[in-house]
């Protein structure tokens, strides 16, 4: 069983999808996304393979919830500091979680 401590050592936050392209040298279609994480955090990159629900137009200014302290990681050339968290449609493909309500960038998930 994982413990509340556990659970806190995950450091998730509200970030803002500020800019998107798509990632050429992946093997797969992907995206690379800069995400605003407010003032603490500043701008991270991450990347994914979520060309099938989102055209770069519908990410921009979308809110999403990322982890923050993974390892960073290079994927396809790319430096990827964040994950974004998301759940499979019934298609297999990613649809971000997100907060219902605007929340400020950086506020911490709990």
């Amino acid at each position: 069983m994982l413990t509340y401590e556990d659970f806190e050592k995950v450091d998730m936050r509200v970030g803002k999808i500020i800019k998107v392209e798509r990632n050429e040298k992946a093997r797969k279609p992907s995206y690379k996304m800069w995400i605003d994480l407010g003032e603490e955090l500043g701008i991270r990159q991450s990347s994914g393979q979520y060309c099938d629900n989102y055209t770069p137009e519908d990410l921009v200014n979308q809110l999403v919830i990322c982890v923050v302290n993974f390892p960073p990681k290079r994927i396809a050339g790319f430096k990827s500091e964040v994950l974004v968290l998301g759940a499979k449609d019934q298609e297999g493909n990613v649809v971000f979680l997100k907060p219902e309500r605007p929340v400020p960038l950086g506020e911490r998930i709990f």
